[in-house]
């Protein structure tokens, strides 16, 4: 992204967008940090491995519906995220979806206090419900997780090396909470690779900050074309 570029995001939340006139400075310090980082030797790259596999992060009406508590306009996101998936099915590489496992009983914890949920009762099933644009497959596993990270709690890491993965594709929502994690969680083991058009959230200055800091310290912050060339490989 440009450090004069000004225009906002094509996608968040209306009323978390920052301000027209700090926008431009903003993307210009994060890309001056940017450089800062490169000359201390941090933030180079990962690059792509042999054996990719492919995670879409919470991609429910519950995050991509405006009218609910945190959702918000997410299209571009889908497009982004479709692409990624047209590359992927193409190339027959491993697909993981994830999705919250939301049980109303379960005991409340201190997290909570932060958000208060609010799901309407008797609709879990729609709302936490892979978006029937992404097209999901019977053989693509759904990861059903009750914290931010699709590894904790969950046997992700298993079957990633039970494949013998050494790239992890990743995209999805919230860029700075359960994408982060994601990505934070991965990155001890497998090569991560963020799909930039393929990720995103409600919060303008969140994504922004966030993104920046999986690209310098997780992994590789990369634009959708790049990655469907390195799949076309394994076509």
């Amino acid at each position: 992204m440009s450090q004069s570029d000004s225009s906002p995001l094509s996608f968040g939340s209306s009323d978390l967008r920052l301000p027209d006139n700090l926008r431009g400075p903003l993307r210009a310090h994060l890309e001056d940090l940017r450089q800062k980082y490169l000359k201390r030797n941090w933030g180079t790259r990962v690059g792509f491995g042999n054996r990719p596999a492919l995670i879409v992060i919470d991609m429910a009406r519950y995050w991509l519906d405006p009218e609910f508590q945190i959702g918000s306009e997410l299209e571009p996101i889908i497009d982004g995220t479709i692409r990624v998936l047209n590359a992927a099915r193409k190339a027959a590489i491993p697909i993981f979806f994830s999705t919250l496992d939301w049980d109303p009983a379960d005991p409340p914890s201190p997290q909570n206090a932060k958000l208060q949920w609010t799901v309407p009762e008797g609709k879990s099933d729609d709302l936490f419900a892979i978006d029937s644009r992404l097209n999901h497959q019977s053989n693509e596993k759904i990861i059903h997780k009750r914290y931010a990270s699709c590894f904790k709690g969950t046997n992700f890491h298993e079957m990633l090396t039970s494949l013998r993965i050494d790239t992890l594709l990743v995209t999805g929502i919230s860029t700075s909470h359960c994408v982060y994690a994601t990505c934070r969680d991965a990155t001890d083991s497998f090569r991560v690779i963020v799909a930039e058009e393929a990720v995103g959230e409600r919060c303008e200055l969140m994504h922004e900050v966030n993104l920046l800091d999986i690209d310098i310290d997780l992994g590789d912050v990369v634009p959708v074309s790049e990655i469907e060339r390195y799949l076309e490989q394994h076509t």
